[in-house]
C-alpha cells in the first residue's frame, strides 16, 4: 500500500446561522496516498464541497473550520499562517473549480493569466522563458500555443477547463482538487477533461481528490470512492470492489439508482430526504431512509471501521 501524501482526521467544518450551526462537515478523516485518484461522491449537501474549501483553507464566513487536522506530506495546513497556506496553494495543493468560466478572469489573456500564479509565487525567469513556461503548459493539457493570446470568451467549455488544469499543474503541486470539472461539458468533452486530468497527474505524480456527482465517471476514474453522507463518509472502498459488492445500505441504494445497458426496467430512486444538517438526528442519520435500520440506529452513531481489507464502512451491519 503506498503512503499517504494527504492526513485528514476529525475536520469538523460548520456554518453558523441565527437559528444555531449547520454541521457540513462532522469530524471526518480519511487519507489519499501518493499518486492515487480518490473519488468524493454523495448527494448534493453531503459536505463534498465543504470539504475541498476546507482543504485549501478557503471556508469564509458564516463558515468555520471548527477543528481537526490537515497534514499535506507533513505539513498541517490549519496551522499555517495566511501567507504561508497562500504560497502553499497553487504550489503544494491546487483546485480545479467547477466553473470554468467563473474562474478565468474574462478582460485577461490566457497567458496573462498563467503568468499571474507563476509571478505572485516568486518564480524568477526571463520574460523568454516565461513564454516559453506557458507554452509548455498549453501543450501538456493538449492546447494550441495560439490559446495564450486568445480571451477566455474565446475559448469552448472544454478549452477553458483546460486552461485551468493548466493553470492549477503550473506549479507542479503535490495535491489536485478537481470539484466537479465537468459537470458543465457534454460526455464527449468531458472523457477528453479527464484524460487530459488524468495525463498530467501521471506526468506530475500527484494525487487527485475528485469530486461529483457521476457514479460511472468516479467507476472509470477513481482509485478508491468515499461515499458521503450528511457530512459524513458511510463507505471508503477501492473502486472496482464498491460497485461490484457495495457494504452499506446508502451505496447499494445508490449503486442501484443507475441505469443499466443489460437490464431493462423502472428507475428506482432513493425515498425521502437527507437529514437537516442544523439539527443533526441522534444515533445512524441514514436511518430514516434505510431498509435494513434496526434498533442500535436510532440511539448510536456508527463509526467508520476497517470491516474488510481497505474497506471502511459506518454502519451498525458490520
Amino acid at each position: 500500500m503506498k503512503p499517504a501524501i494527504l492526513e485528514v482526521r476529525d475536520l469538523t467544518v460548520h456554518y453558523h446561522t441565527s437559528k444555531g450551526p449547520v454541521q457540513a462537515v462532522n469530524a471526518v478523516s480519511f487519507d489519499i496516498r501518493e499518486h492515487e485518484c480518490l473519488g468524493l461522491v454523495g448527494e448534493s449537501g453531503s459536505g463534498k464541497s465543504t470539504i475541498a474549501l476546507a482543504l485549501l483553507r478557503l471556508i469564509r464566513p458564516p463558515g468555520r473550520i471548527e477543528g481537526g487536522r490537515v497534514m499535506l506530506d507533513g505539513v498541517d495546513l490549519l496551522n499555517l499562517s495566511n501567507e504561508d497556506m497562500r504560497t502553499m496553494r497553487l504550489a503544494g495543493i491546487a483546485l480545479v473549480a467547477q466553473g470554468a468560466m467563473n474562474s478565468l478572469n474574462p478582460v485577461a489573456r490566457i497567458k496573462s493569466q498563467l503568468r499571474d500564479g507563476l509571478k505572485d509565487h516568486h518564480v524568477q525567469m526571463s520574460s523568454r522563458a516565461l513564454d516559453d513556461r506557458i507554452d509548455e503548459l498549453l501543450d501538456s493539457v493538449g492546447l494550441r500555443r495560439e490559446v495564450a493570446g486568445m480571451y477566455p470568451h474565446e475559448l469552448s467549455g472544454g478549452m477553458k477547463q483546460r486552461v485551468c488544469i493548466a493553470i492549477a499543474i503550473s506549479l507542479r503541486p503535490k495535491l489536485i482538487i478537481a470539484d466537479e470539472p465537468t459537470s458543465a461539458l457534454d460526455v464527449v468533452v468531458q472523457r477528453q477533461v479527464m484524460d487530459t486530468l488524468l495525463a498530467v497527474n501521471e506526468e506530475l505524480g500527484a494525487s487527485i481528490l475528485l469530486i461529483g456527482h457521476d457514479m460511472g465517471l468516479m467507476a472509470q476514474i477513481a482509485d478508491r470512492v468515499g461515499i458521503m453522507y450528511a457530512g459524513n463518509f458511510v463507505e471508503v472502498s477501492p473502486s472496482a470492489e464498491l460497485f461490484r459488492d457495495p457494504l452499506h445500505p446508502y451505496s447499494r441504494l445508490l449503486i442501484d439508482s443507475l441505469p443499466s445497458l443489460e437490464v431493462k426496467g423502472t428507475l428506482k430512486g432513493i425515498p425521502g430526504l437527507p437529514p437537516s444538517l442544523l439539527d443533526r438526528p441522534v444515533g445512524c442519520a441514514f436511518r430514516a431512509r434505510c431498509p435494513r435500520a434496526f434498533e442500535r440506529c436510532v440511539t448510536e452513531e456508527p463509526l467508520l471501521r476497517e470491516v474488510r481489507p481497505d474497506r471502511f464502512v459506518s454502519c451498525h451491519l458490520y
